[in-house]
């Protein structure tokens, strides 16, 4: 594997805009022990949080979407938007927007920079941080 682009680095810093939680319809991928944790948090019991907001896909499980794309846990406040689950959200949203997809090309990252405002401002992250990010395969 040959030298990656971004070997030098990059730069983002999440502005809590929560574009990252809306547009396109998607999958957001959960855990069965996420799904705890998140069913916990907001004291529920998981037969009621799969019900309102898990979908499965598949094997798989997944956060349900709004019909306008936006995440179910995404709220619009005064304040601006506040993910309702932020302490306990699924490693996916964790990792963004050091995903594959994103990193696989300079121009994927400066696309994914168009509704990402954070994407090549803020701080500094080292090659190593963002493959330790891009590979993470949980964060509990």
């Amino acid at each position: 594997m040959g030298r990656k682009w971004y070997a030098e680095g990059l730069h983002f810093g999440c502005e809590q805009c929560g574009q990252c939680c809306t547009g396109d319809p998607g999958y957001v991928w959960v855990s069965r022990y996420e799904l705890g944790l998140i069913a916990k948090f907001l004291k529920l019991s998981e037969i009621d949080l799969r019900a309102g907001h898990i979908r499965r896909v598949g094997l798989r499980l997944s956060l349900k979407e709004r019909p306008n794309g936006h995440c179910t846990f995404l709220e619009d406040e005064k304040a601006g938007r506040v993910c309702k689950i932020y302490p306990v959200r699924p490693l996916q949203c964790r990792t963004w927007p050091f995903w594959n997809l994103n990193l696989s090309s300079q121009n994927s990252w400066n696309q994914a920079g168009v509704k990402c405002r954070g994407i090549n401002k803020g701080q500094f992250h080292s090659f190593e941080k963002i493959e330790a990010e891009r590979t993470r395969k949980k964060w509990w």
